[in-house]
């Protein structure tokens, strides 16, 4: 077995009393002394930051490297202005989607996000279609998240206070450049920023410092972004499930679509396109009746007694901004918002309610 990698912030979780564990193949804190209830509301009201150094950041540099990309990703990439990041899907042959990533516009090249546990995958697909990813290896990464996010950031980057959501932009900071976004996957606006290695802990440390934050582990990144209604590759989305059927169906515009453009040309198109609008299944939100959290692989039937699944929860838990229990679930794409399913669980069956995502609203800075 492989030794569990660590970010260039381990020591600061452990001196911080963070409880580590396993996820992707590294060494990751899971929750600090708060606990998981309290960093997830203190992101909720003030700021948040996470160590997200495990996840992959990768540069491609080649002048036609946008419309290269474009042959992967079903996104206007090409039309995306210098400056500025944009969401997208690695899509297979198959249809299903093999890896969801951020892509930013550098000027000179691209900045790409892809999840810890699909980088290595990821690489050698960007490397398959003939493209030169250079991985960075030298930077941790950190998430800002939460109202007062701008507030503590900007006495370190005043310029920060500028930014739009899923604008970036190169910062200094103590004669380091900083990459900063404005984005996260909280719901709660917010930043990740990529800092070179040697000088994580000090920045981290320089945030900490800021009355309004705390350090949260994954605990609570898990049900900040379950209550957002954001999916979770290898949950929500996998090669099995086609952008529509994960509801990503709005990443994909118009340029890419029958019709456009530059339509189709992406692995799996034909299969991914004629199923926009048409899924039969898709991700849908629900509420639970009571306090127990249905999760993960709950089947899910349309009645009280009988019958067979109809559909199952790829997400579930407690969220705790509401008080109550919320899920994610693969249902028929024609139920209606407040009809009633049932989940089966501990052998008896629990209405919950299909409601619209988020759960939470957004605070995006447009």
């Amino acid at each position: 077995m492989d030794a569990l990698k660590r970010t260039p912030l381990y020591d600061l979780h452990v001196a911080l009393g963070a409880r580590m564990v396993p996820f992707a193949g590294w060494e990751m804190p899971v929750q600090y002394p708060l606990g998981v209830l309290g960093e997830h509301l203190h992101t909720r009201k003030a700021a948040g930051l996470f160590d997200v150094s495990h996840m992959g950041q990768v540069i491609l540099g080649a002048r036609d490297a946008a419309a290269r990309l474009e042959a992967l990703v079903p996104a206007d990439l090409v039309g995306l202005p210098e400056g500025r990041q944009r969401y997208g899907l690695f899509t297979a042959e198959s249809g299903g989607i093999l890896d969801d990533l951020m892509i930013a516009n550098k000027g000179d090249h691209l900045l790409l996000v892809v999840n810890a546990a699909r980088a290595a995958e990821d690489i050698a697909h960007l490397e398959a279609a003939g493209l030169s990813p250079e991985v960075v290896t030298d930077r941790a990464l950190l998430a800002l998240q939460g109202p007062a996010a701008e507030a503590a950031l900007a006495r370190l980057m005043p310029e920060v206070a500028a930014m739009r959501f899923m604008d970036v932009r190169d910062l200094a900071w103590e004669g380091e450049t900083l990459w900063v976004s404005r984005s996260g996957y909280t719901g709660e606006d917010g930043f990740e920023i990529s800092v070179p290695e040697a000088r994580a802990e000090a920045f981290a440390r320089a945030l900490l410092d800021q009355p309004e934050v705390e350090a949260i582990g994954l605990g609570a990144r898990d049900s900040l972004r379950l209550e957002a209604g954001l999916p979770l590759y290898g949950h929500d989305m996998d090669e099995g499930v086609s952008p529509a059927r994960a509801g990503l169906g709005w990443s994909i515009p118009k340029v890419r679509r029958a019709g456009g453009e530059r339509a189709g040309g992406f692995p799996g198109a034909e299969a991914v396109l004629a199923e926009l609008g048409r899924a039969p299944t898709t991700r849908r939100g629900l509420r639970p009746e009571g306090r127990a959290p249905i999760r993960e692989g709950v089947e899910l039937y349309a009645d009280a007694e009988g019958g067979a699944p109809i559909g199952r929860v790829t997400s579930g838990g407690f969220g705790p901004s509401l008080g109550a229990p919320v899920a994610m679930a693969s249902l028929p794409a024609d139920l209606p918002e407040g009809a009633t399913v049932f989940a089966e669980l501990r052998g008896r069956r629990i209405p919950a309610t299909l409601v619209p995502m988020p759960f939470v609203s957004p605070t995006y800075k447009r």
